[in-house]
């Protein structure tokens, strides 16, 4: 098939391009010939399609710090580097993700993310939505890997983020003095609301969860079970609001180092329809065991799993491509893991262009072969493998 760059935009398709295989839609898999440009033009019944090459939706990334030693922090290069590296393992879209920091960084951060949009987006990369400002509004006593540099959800501070225009989604402690207000703040410019990296009880977290719904606006629950404690039977905490409020939805790191599987069944049990994987990846992700960074502290990468000098898990190396792979050795259906990588998290940013395969939405797609293992995609119609 033919494909062509537009003047002016690389990645920019102005010939259709045709791909056979078992194509996931709302219906399940069935074996169809998708054509497509920027968008999805048709979708046909194909007998003759290969049997074992499947054609999914392209991930949505949520929660993503770095990839192949760029940053979010590092300003519109490090942008650039991380969309590049996750849109090889299957990413077509994700909000670069910052870390609680002295706030000229957060704000310098924000700028880069808001230069590379402005640029059109990463030759090569996943599409660029906004920005996740994980922090700096956020527990102190819940930081994580987070570095030491919360403060409260002024409103002076919130106008400042959101004067920027590119922050699509932030992520509050809702125990903290003034976050009702910022939440509402965030939700009337269109912000998903988070709530995580807190201390809260379960009254505090379902207030904050019901300011959002009240103001029609949309929550999650930023990796659920991690930073926020867990789930008793006298003391359901944040995870058991989370769990049971019907709008939030649910972040996930199935890595195997953040969530038991017995916890992931729970969530998938409870909440299909509102949970979505996340790979929380920092910049070592995709460069092997060794020692790396995140927000200026050491980080040692070991198995696969990167901690801070206490041994405290420093987000992860995760693709989503492995993710979903992780989630299919547990026995997960194909359908309802592809639901949690693309359909659930477009839901949680208010997207309706992509994050399903249907005719005139984004041509945003992965093809795996019959080990799961990614071998195209396509951003926008562009191929990126």
């Amino acid at each position: 098939p033919a494909r062509a760059a537009s003047e002016g935009h690389p990645d920019l398709v102005t010939q259709s391009i045709a791909l056979s295989g078992q194509v996931l839609t709302s219906g399940g898999l069935h074996p169809a010939c998708l054509t497509f440009g920027n968008v999805i033009d048709s979708l046909d019944p194909d007998p003759a399609a290969p049997e074992q090459l499947y054609i999914l939706p392209g991930f949505i990334d949520t929660h993503v710090h770095g990839g192949g030693g760029g940053d979010a922090m590092d300003g519109a290069e490090g942008v650039r580097q991380l969309a590049r590296t996750h849109a090889r393992h299957g990413t077509t879209t994700l909000t670069p993700t910052t870390m609680t920091a002295p706030w000229p960084q957060i704000i310098s951060a924000l700028g880069g993310v808001a230069q590379v949009m402005a640029e059109g987006g990463v030759s090569g990369g996943a599409d660029v939505l906004g920005a996740h400002l994980e922090g700096p509004f956020i527990s102190p006593d819940r930081l994580g890997a987070q570095p030491p540099h919360a403060c409260l959800p002024l409103p002076a501070l919130i106008q400042e983020v959101l004067a920027l225009g590119v922050v699509r989604a932030v992520t509050l402690a809702p125990e903290l003095p003034g976050a009702l207000e910022a939440a509402r703040q965030f939700v009337a410019a269109g912000v998903r609301v988070g709530l995580g990296h807190t201390a809260a009880s379960h009254e505090q977290t379902w207030d904050a969860l019901e300011a959002v719904r009240e103001g029609g606006g949309r929550s999650a629950g930023t990796h659920l079970f991690n930073a926020m404690g867990g789930l008793s039977g006298r003391l359901p905490g944040p995870a058991g609001a989370l769990l049971t409020h019907p709008s939030a939805f649910l972040e996930l790191i199935a890595d195997g180092h953040h969530l038991h599987p017995a916890t992931l069944a729970l969530v998938l049990l409870a909440a299909p329809e509102r949970a979505m994987l996340i790979s929380d990846a920092i910049r070592a992700t995709g460069l092997g065991d060794g020692e790396s960074e995140l927000g200026g502290q050491p980080v040692t990468v070991r198995n696969g799993k990167a901690t801070l000098q206490d041994g405290t898990l420093a987000g992860s190396v995760l693709t989503l491509g492995a993710a979903l792979r992780n989630l299919l050795a547990l026995g997960y259906p194909l359908p309802l893991v592809s639901r949690l990588l693309s359909e659930n998290p477009a839901r949680s940013l208010g997207l309706s262009d992509r994050g399903r395969l249907a005719q005139g939405l984004r041509a945003d797609l992965v093809v795996l072969g019959a080990d799961m293992q990614i071998q195209q995609v396509y951003v926008g119609g562009a191929a990126i493998l």
